[in-house]
């Protein structure tokens, strides 16, 4: 790993591509191998940026909540084919008595998106608008990424096998005993030292996805926006947006601890003397349930049980390779730029957080070209 061009790469972000303030953290073998910080946490550059410094990830949230779904499930006995009905009676309105949790977790349910509206600071709410949902499509002809909606159908497993909030759960189960300065809806006093995001400079390229998300009616702009509300930078950056439990896009911490969560996960579910995850648990997170051209996404797109994939080409070659080069590495990007992940191979874990977002739900050269350094 040479670090000296990684180092190189993470300033030229700021000279070259725009950042304001960033964190990378990279882990090797159950420990911190690079930590970098640098810039400034507002605009006016008079609050300086450290590693220390928490910041909204976005969809890289995804990843932790599915651990605390997949965690509660292995101390139940529960398994991807447990049907979710079977835990969340009311799942099964509309037809989607059938759905398992595994198909859920990996985007297959047809619930992206509401046919109407439901206020995302009422879970109680959004949860009752998702059982009442019919599905957007039959199961088994494709998926869908849910955006915004996923992390609801997150919280409301959690609830129904725990008795607990999936935040709740998270800060038990995994945040303190790691010691990770991490939160799915931060504590009042976490509040204000909460790094404000920033939306992209540039336009977003001229593509299926952006074309859909500005067409009115379309499929992806319909799950970008289920449930309503907090639907700009500026309304995540209210102490409201920073406090709702917002498993699916509501994130907040440092890279330190997001890099530390997935060396636990490099390591096969293990770190500190503590065993979070056995074998069977951790390999659904490793194992592709599907894989194919993407309902909301408009690409090609590859999901296990709650985590994101590199789509595998008919050679055995990636299609794209944001998680590096392995076969059995898997994360979760945020939007505008925020990135972690778990490389089992090379027992190596990867984040990389910043506030001045770029277009893009998938990483950008930000990212990627840490990723490829690391790996070269």
């Amino acid at each position: 790993m040479d670090v000296a061009r990684i180092e190189t790469l993470f300033r030229e972000n700021f000279t070259r591509f725009g950042d304001l303030g960033a964190s990378l953290s990279v882990w090797r073998d159950g420990r911190e191998a690079i930590s970098l910080a640098a810039g400034w946490r507002d605009r006016e550059r008079t609050l300086p940026w450290s590693a220390g410094t928490p910041v909204l990830v976005w969809s890289a949230t995804k990843g932790p909540a599915s651990a605390c779904v997949l965690h509660a499930m292995q101390e139940r006995g529960l398994t991807p084919d447990t049907r979710v009905a079977d835990v969340w009676p009311e799942f099964a309105a509309q037809g989607k008595g059938a759905i398992t949790i595994g198909k859920a977790l990996s985007h297959q349910s047809g619930v992206p998106a509401l046919d109407r509206s439901a206020d995302v600071f009422d879970h109680a709410e959004v949860a009752r608008a998702i059982a009442e949902q019919a599905p957007l499509w039959e199961l088994g002809t494709g998926h869908g990424y849910g955006p915004r909606l996923f992390g609801f159908l997150l919280d409301e497993l959690v609830r129904r096998i725990t008795g607990r909030t999936i935040g709740e759960y998270w800060r038990a189960n995994f945040a303190e005993p790691l010691a990770l300065d991490f939160w799915i809806g931060v504590p009042a006093d976490i509040v204000e030292t909460v790094a404000p995001i920033f939306p992209p400079k540039s336009a977003p390229p001229k593509d299926r996805f952006y074309t859909a998300f500005v067409t009115p009616g379309s499929l992806t702009l319909r799950a970008f926006g289920s449930p309503t509300g907090l639907k700009s930078v500026a309304e995540m950056n209210a102490p409201a947006g920073r406090r709702a439990s917002l498993p699916g896009f509501g994130g907040i911490g440092t890279a330190a601890s997001l890099a530390k969560f997935y060396a636990m996960l490099a390591a096969g579910g293990a770190l500190d003397g503590r065993t979070f995850f056995t074998a069977e648990t951790f390999a659904w997170m490793q194992r592709t349930i599907v894989q194919g051209d993407d309902r909301v996404l408009l690409t090609e797109t590859a999901f296990s049980a709650g985590f994101m994939r590199d789509p595998i080409l008919s050679d055995g070659k990636k299609l794209r390779a944001i998680f590096g080069p392995s076969p059995s590495a898997f994360g979760h990007p945020g939007a505008g730029g925020s990135h972690a992940f778990a490389d089992p191979e090379h027992r190596i874990a990867f984040a990389y957080v910043m506030n001045q977002m770029e277009p893009g739900v998938l990483p950008g050269a930000k990212a990627l070209r840490l990723v490829e350094a690391i790996f070269a």
